[in-house]
């Protein structure tokens, strides 16, 4: 059975190229959400074993949503997206107990990195 991934990222069009690049390496991808909160839930149901993580999001942002996750799974893997000149927030949600970070344009090869690397560990 592939690794599960949750796709955590408020663009459509951003949870389609992670889905893409992922789904092409043989991961599984169980849920994909749009929002912190969205994530929360659906890390619930369909615990996964890696969520890719957008910072920021409506309703509930992406370094609140890793805390929730952090406190209902202390070793939940995430790794967080982040667009260019967003290092501070990349660093508290490292803090808050993300494990790796990529940066969007994603560079197919950058995500399978990151991904097996974490998942890895």
């Amino acid at each position: 059975m592939g690794t599960k991934v949750l796709i955590v990222d408020d663009a459509a069009f951003m949870r389609m190229m992670i889905k893409n690049i992922l789904s092409k390496a043989g991961y599984e991808i169980v849920g994909e959400a749009e929002n912190g909160a969205q994530a929360v839930s659906k890390f619930k149901e369909a615990k996964p074993d890696l969520v890719t993580m957008d910072i920021t999001m409506p309703e509930m942002d992406g370094i609140t949503a890793v805390k929730e996750i952090m406190k209902m799974d202390g070793t939940a893997k995430i790794i967080m997206c982040s667009a260019m000149g967003q290092q501070a927030m990349v660093i508290d949600a490292i803090q808050a107990g993300a494990k790796d970070f990529i940066v969007k344009p994603f560079q197919p090869n950058r995500v399978l990195e990151a991904v097996g690397k974490v998942v890895g560990s």
